[in-house]
């Protein structure tokens, strides 16, 4: 440094001294390879930091209760729905994270048929996190039945859990309502023969009054399930009386045979529905009801009553009529047919034309009565679309069909047809060209 110089003329002298080409190309290659090192460790931490964690895939640890789906109206599901696994994937946290509740199990239906046999329908399972997949449902499946739901009104008969005190008898039974309706899939209330409502009668010689539930058993008097009672309860009254050698039982109907084919016994109810019989009182005692003569439905296709006697124990006295009514409501059985490849007809074609439909046939399902749909012949059904007034060229035309009276269309697949008018007239013969005259 020169000693009272400025520091301007000092910096100047300094940048002099410096060989600015040997600062920047001395060394060149060892440089280079210095940049390029840094250049690669630059870019593998960036591949390192923004590269995605690794996947696992594991089994979930629990079990996921599966959900009743909603079904279409008119329609009951009857199914034991568990519970199911699942397998997972996705990055080590995110699927370490997941909790039942953030699993969700359900059933789809809409791909099952109506009826009463077992049908295997897929489980689907959704998980709130978008960053874990569902790889595996187990079970992928389980077995349920998609049922139409019926209804039935029948009448309430009593059922006595014990016996009246000593020396008293009870009187018959009434309820209020006198009627119930029983509703739910179609195989099960089929299955329902009565409604019985249980009684219990206290220490006490004094009329029962109490509110009951009404029971909806089959014809072995076990509990048919899955069928609902409306109202779930009726209001039961029975006078007590003194009487030592008279009791009250109800009447149980006798049924033989099998009715009509696509029919099906809806209800049966005696008049009376209960007997006071009398008699030796341990013969009374040991009495649970009177049933009547075996009566004889095969071939029934309509309801009718029958007038038939009591089978009345030896020792044992009705007091009233020997005979009672029973009478038996049948009704028709209420199905579906599918009708595949119903063949399709263009109707008012006009003159010199001729045309086709693309699809040529469609699929149709009719419902109505059993005996109606099994009574079809091949040609019941008919599937038409009106070309009038249209000239060559192709149309989407609605499909109309023809169905007998009696049943109604389910399903109509398509329900537009592509339609090809052509015109069938011959092109005109051209005239002969006039022969040039010779010269």
């Amino acid at each position: 440094m020169i000693r009272g110089a400025p520091v301007g003329e000092v910096a100047l002298a300094l940048w002099r001294r410096i060989d600015v080409r040997r600062l920047l190309l001395g060394d060149l290659p060892l440089k280079g390879a210095a940049i390029g090192v840094a250049i690669l460790l630059f870019v593998w931490a960036t591949v390192i930091y923004n590269a995605p964690p690794p996947e696992v895939t594991q089994v979930f640890d629990g079990r996921i209760p599966v959900e009743r789906p909603d079904v279409p109206s008119g329609f009951v599901l009857r199914a034991q729905l568990g519970e199911v696994g699942v397998r997972l994937r996705g990055s080590e946290d995110a699927v370490r994270a997941i909790g039942q509740q953030q699993l969700r199990a359900t059933i789809e239906v809409g791909g099952l048929a109506p009826g009463p046999n077992m049908q295997e329908a897929p489980v689907r399972v959704s998980v709130a996190d978008d960053r874990v997949l569902v790889v595996e449902v187990i079970p992928a499946t389980m077995p349920i039945r998609l049922e139409r739901r019926t209804e039935r009104t029948l009448v309430v008969q009593p059922r006595l859990a014990n016996e009246p005190p000593a020396g008293f008898q009870a009187a018959p039974a009434t309820f209020r309502p006198k009627e119930v309706t029983v509703g739910g899939p179609e195989s099960a209330v089929a299955n329902v023969v009565a409604v019985l409502a249980s009684v219990r009668f206290g220490d006490a010689p004094v009329d029962l009054v109490q509110d009951v539930r009404p029971t909806p058993v089959d014809a072995s008097g076990q509990v048919v399930e899955d069928v609902e009672v409306d109202p779930a309860a009726v209001l039961a009254t029975i006078e007590v009386r003194s009487s030592a050698t008279t009791r009250t039982v109800p009447i149980l109907w006798q049924l033989r045979g099998d009715v009509a084919t696509g029919y099906w016994i809806s209800r049966v109810v005696t008049e009376p529905l209960v007997v006071t019989v009398s008699g030796d009182r341990d013969v009374i005692a040991s009495l649970e009801r009177i049933e009547t003569a075996v009566v004889d439905v095969g071939g029934l296709s309509a309801g009718r009553t029958f007038t038939v006697p009591l089978v009345v124990p030896q020792g044992v006295r009705v007091l009233g009529g020997p005979q009672v009514t029973v009478g038996v409501t049948v009704v028709a059985l209420i199905g579906t047919r599918p009708y595949p490849l119903v063949a399709v007809q263009p109707v008012n074609v006009g003159a010199d034309l001729g045309a086709t439909a693309e699809p040529r046939t469609v699929d149709v399902v009719l419902s109505g009565t059993v005996a109606l749909l099994n009574s079809l012949g091949s040609d019941a059904v008919g599937a038409t679309v009106d070309v009038g007034g249209r000239g060559p060229g192709t149309y989407m035309l609605e499909v109309t069909l023809r169905a007998p009276s009696g049943v109604t269309v389910q399903s109509l697949q398509p329900t537009r047809v592509a339609v090809t008018i052509r015109s069938t007239r011959p092109p005109p013969t051209p005239s002969p060209s006039p022969t040039p005259a010779l010269p």
